[in-house]
């Protein structure tokens, strides 16, 4: 498997995970309109980016649509890593996420010390973060892509990563504004 391979099958995984998210989150805070109608729109991107990249790597004869699930067996990894990226999924076990985040039971387990359940707020700005963080490392992986295509010389490649890249930094620059313009408010309240 040659490298450009390696960054279609994380960015495939990445990109689909983002687009749960991203669905996730809109779902969850629904009553916050702006983070419903953008989260919305915003996971359309990722599953359009999905569709394209599996397209394009059926051209590069891989068939992404059959990638095991992560962390099974089949595939190769990453050197010196697990074969799964970032840990942004929503932690609802115990313990604190890969990433090193606060899972859910850690916030409602504060919460009924206290006597009523996790702020919306504190669930929002994780939840941001973790959009942030899911979409930072998608970036990486089309920046890695577009350098692959260019030593290469592999215009569709490069085509991809130039038409997909500036919306997954849009989705960054979304969710970093949405943290930045919340955390003051939130943060002060508690």
């Amino acid at each position: 498997m040659n490298g450009s391979a390696l960054v279609l099958r994380a960015l495939h995984r990445g990109e689909k995970r983002l687009a749960g998210r991203l669905t996730t989150v809109a779902q969850d805070h629904r009553a916050e309109h702006e983070v419903r109608h953008v989260a919305t729109d915003l996971a359309r991107w990722s599953r359009e980016h999905v569709d394209l990249l599996a397209e394009t790597a059926k051209d590069h004869g891989l068939n992404l649509d059959e990638l095991p699930p992560e962390g099974g067996s089949g595939g190769t990894q990453w050197p010196g890593g697990s074969g799964r990226s970032g840990g942004t999924e929503r932690s609802s076990g115990s313990g604190a996420g890969a990433d090193g985040g606060v899972p859910t039971a850690v916030l409602e387990g504060t919460a009924s010390i206290v006597g009523r359940r996790p702020e919306p707020g504190l669930l929002l700005l994780r939840d941001l973060r973790d959009l942030h963080l899911a979409a930072t490392e998608n970036s990486l992986y089309w920046e890695m892509l577009a350098q692959a295509a260019q030593a290469g010389r592999d215009d569709a490649l490069l085509a991809l990563a130039s038409s997909c890249h500036p919306q997954t930094l849009r989705q960054m620059r979304w969710s970093n504004t949405m943290i930045k313009n919340l955390s003051p408010q939130i943060l002060t309240s508690l």
